[in-house]
């Protein structure tokens, strides 16, 4: 018995060497594949849209001009960004778009520095000046692509084309471009809303996809347009971050909050938030599998503009495909979900949301432990390869009344898909349960 733990002890070391040698070289020539793209894609935005696409990749320095100065000031952990003579804020966008570290952009950073004796280019650099008063204000510099965009919003203005020649034109997908309404699709007798940028929703090329927004738009959509009082929150994964916000801004309102796969990981002491629940969601390996697929749709904006241009272009073919090859045993907002969106939209929600609110999600569970009095009930596939288990235990230590059920052989998809109904009874009692209290 102790030689066969010794052996398995063994396999194991020498697996994890091999996973991150191996991941080493992958992803490596990922980084390259990815540098090469951005300079693909504008000379193909170029001759198609006769304009450059900024991307994250940009230098920010010649970025900021036109429409007056930028200032930002920070309070607290929030940034917000005054052009002039309007304000917008900028809490929301997270530095893991344009502060993703590795060996290609630490190369060519380096040699740019060398060459042209400029700054850290793609990074906020922050120094901060005492004024006479005693007081601190903190000047930034911008990502030269949040700043076109922001410019793009303050003027009213939509940057690019609906839709750019790499997303979808079907009339599903841009249903949203030919109504007078500015809100999300929601089937009012069905479990059907779709988020901002995907299925039949609004997919603005302007927008950050950032938390407000989101937040905002569901608000719009569903709360003020039904006149909705109270309500029960049901959210899967990233959804989870969304439910939180919205029942610490409706605390009175909500009856029951159930998370499926909540993605918080705490963040050390010290460590920088947003790059830390980077790494722990796409931790640069290529196994498993779904880290491997996790950490493609978190570090290369132009490969997974790649990804996008085959998928979501082109869903109607994988659609049909799909059902053909499963018999349409998927049900068919399913696939909306998965494969109608922009890259635009999934890039910034991934980002904005995932990562951007890495510092505020302690604040959002305490809250709820304090302030919204309901039912907090929390599902987790045991076999949950995206999000860890003890995602949902650590949400649990910060609201101790929350239920954590377990459910065994399920992953990140399968703890609804394949089990609807009883899924859909354990709702039911959670609902009749709440509504007793």
């Amino acid at each position: 018995m102790d030689v066969m733990c010794k052996i398995r002890s063994v396999l194991t070391l020498i697996g994890g060497v091999l996973n991150k040698a191996v991941s080493f070289i992958v992803f490596c020539f990922l980084d390259l594949v990815d540098f090469i793209l951005c300079f693909v894609y504008k000379v193909v935005d170029f001759c198609i849209e006769a304009e450059w696409k900024p991307c994250y990749c940009s230098s920010a320095k010649e970025a900021i001009t036109g429409s007056g100065k930028i200032l930002v000031s920070e309070q607290g952990e929030s940034k917000i960004v005054c052009l002039t003579p309007s304000k917008l804020q900028l809490e929301d966008i997270s530095d893991t778009l344009y502060s993703r570290p590795s060996l290609v952009t630490e190369v060519s950073k380096l040699t740019v520095n060398e060459l042209k004796k400029l700054k850290l280019d793609g990074t906020i650099i922050q120094s901060c000046e005492k004024t006479k008063k005693g007081t601190v204000r903190s000047t930034f510099t911008i990502n030269s692509t949040i700043v076109e965009m922001l410019q793009g919003k303050m003027v009213g203005q939509q940057l690019h084309p609906i839709p750019r020649w790499s997303d979808c034109d079907c009339k599903l997908c841009n249903s949203w471009t030919s109504s007078s309404k500015d809100t999300l699709f929601v089937k009012a007798q069905g479990p059907k809303v779709d988020l901002l940028g995907f299925g039949r929703s609004p997919k603005p090329t302007d927008s950050l996809y950032t938390l407000r927004e989101h937040v905002d738009m569901i608000e719009k959509s569903v709360l003020e347009a039904y006149k909705v009082k109270s309500f029960h929150i049901v959210a899967h994964s990233l959804g989870c971050i969304l439910a939180l916000a919205i029942a610490v801004k409706h605390p009175g309102s909500v009856k029951s909050l159930t998370l499926l796969a909540p993605p918080y990981y705490p963040v050390p002491k010290g460590e920088p938030a947003t790059q830390y629940v980077m790494r722990k969601v796409a931790p640069r390996r290529v196994w498993p599998v779904m880290a491997f697929c996790a950490s493609i749709g978190c570090w290369y904006e132009h490969i997974t503009r790649t990804v996008c241009l085959v998928i979501c272009k082109n869903h109607r073919l994988w659609e049909f495909l799909t059902k053909l090859i499963t018999r349409n045993r998927i049900r068919t907002f399913l696939l909306e979900g998965f494969f109608c969106h922009t890259h635009n939209a999934a890039w910034h929600t991934l980002h904005n949301i995932i990562c951007g609110t890495a510092s505020k999600l302690d604040r959002y569970l305490d809250a709820v432990r304090d302030r919204v009095k309901c039912d907090v009930t929390i599902f987790h596939g045991k076999d949950d390869e995206v999000i860890p288990l003890e995602c949902s235990y650590n949400v649990q230590r910060r609201i101790p009344r929350a239920r954590v059920k377990v459910v065994e052989n399920k992953d990140h998809i399968t703890i609804v898909v394949g089990r609807q109904k009883a899924f859909a009874r354990e709702l039911e009692e959670i609902w009749k349960r709440s509504g007793s209290d």
